[in-house]
């Protein structure tokens, strides 16, 4: 066990303590019906046998009537098209599920416009085939936590559902808009939210309940980007304790996986009034989580945890002591080709960092 605990490791160290993965949404059926079948992805290009990169192809036409292209090449640790199924996209983070039962805090975020795609890839349908990345994970970390009984380990699992909304946490878990909660991080590493409910949870079947409570509790609002547009970050957080009773090892992780606000252009979003506070709220904490982790990847004295909610909340699942992955979802229309780019460019900077090597959290 302790052989198999350091090749694990090993191994998901040379991946890289920080990845992105790049997730193009397939075309709606609405979609296709509104510009009658047009080939609407024709501006994405995938390298032939090789699925790391993708390049977006921008046709432009000059006063004279002389056309032109300019290509926009972009790479990534996996890039998924639009026919990848989502029991695909968990193989390739199982691992990392698994680093968290092993005793290092992981980080799974999803990013992207509004639209594109995170609440399906986090979330995911009802049936087995669409379920998301969420019920994935509790139902590898349920199927694991019962096979290492075998070797001696017991595991206590809490649940918390947090959002932050406009600088502002909420419990998922019990709405009452009412309650101030705080974040305060504690001396072995451990970070809590006062007042927020957490719930100690056996099987995930009760994991599903409190998504679904979560579900209906989190904040939505129009913009001209999506009718039904996630207005905040939701961080839905497993706390694993560890205990082998024939070692008397004890470790102590948290699993994070975390659906971002959309992010979008305030000129594309046409936000007005709350919108518009919501959307410069949005912008400013993801701007701060690009900084965070480009910090850390500088090995800068100073990390600008404070800067926002999301980060501060993130600490100690953040930097040389976690894992992370950020999916980047970008759409497939044209229409949205200038919104894409400005995810790509933003998970091309969250690439680009490494941020050290992870340790345990011993208890």
């Amino acid at each position: 066990e302790e052989q198999r605990r350091f090749l694990h490791n090993e191994i998901q160290e040379l991946k890289g303590n920080i990845r992105v993965f790049c997730r193009v949404r397939p075309v709606l059926q609405s979609e296709k019906e509104k510009y009658n079948n047009e080939n609407l992805t024709q501006h994405i290009v995938y390298p032939k046998d090789n699925d790391k990169e993708i390049t977006l192809v921008q046709q432009t036409e000059s006063a004279m009537g002389s056309a032109s292209s300019k290509s926009y090449p972009f790479s990534f640790d996996k890039v998924f098209d639009g026919s990848s199924k989502q029991g695909e996209i968990f193989t390739e983070i199982a691992q990392l599920v698994q680093s968290a039962l092993d005793g290092y805090n992981v980080c799974i975020f999803a990013y992207g416009q509004t639209g594109s795609g995170k609440t399906y890839t986090m979330e995911g349908g009802e049936d087995k085939e669409t379920m998301g990345m969420i019920p994935r994970a509790v139902q590898q970390i349920f199927i694991a936590s019962e096979d290492f009984k075998k070797k001696g380990w017991i595991y206590d699992i809490d649940c918390q559902f947090l959002e932050i909304y406009n600088e502002t946490i909420r419990d998922l878990l019990e709405n009452d808009e009412t309650q101030k909660h705080e974040i305060k991080h504690l001396s072995h590493g451990r970070t809590i939210v006062t007042d927020a409910k957490i719930v100690k949870v056996k099987t995930s079947d009760e994991v599903h309940k409190l998504l679904q409570i979560a579900s209906k509790n989190r904040s939505v609002g129009a913009t001209l980007c999506n009718e039904r547009s996630s207005r905040s970050h939701s961080i839905f957080t497993l706390h694993l304790q560890g205990h082998n009773e024939l070692t008397d090892e004890k470790y102590e992780s948290s699993l994070n996986l975390i659906d971002l606000a959309g992010s979008e252009r305030l000129a594309v979003s046409g936000a007005t009034g709350d919108r518009l506070k919501e959307t410069r709220a949005i912008n400013k904490s993801l701007s701060c989580l690009s900084d965070v982790i480009a910090a850390l990847g500088n090995n800068e004295p100073h990390i600008p945890y404070r800067n926002s909610k999301l980060t501060f909340l993130l600490q100690n699942s953040l930097g040389g002591n976690s894992k992370t992955l950020m999916f980047v979802n970008i759409s497939p229309l044209f229409a949205n080709l200038q919104e894409t780019l400005c995810s790509l460019r933003f998970a091309t900077k969250v690439n680009s960092c490494q941020i050290g090597t992870a340790k345990k959290i011993l208890r």
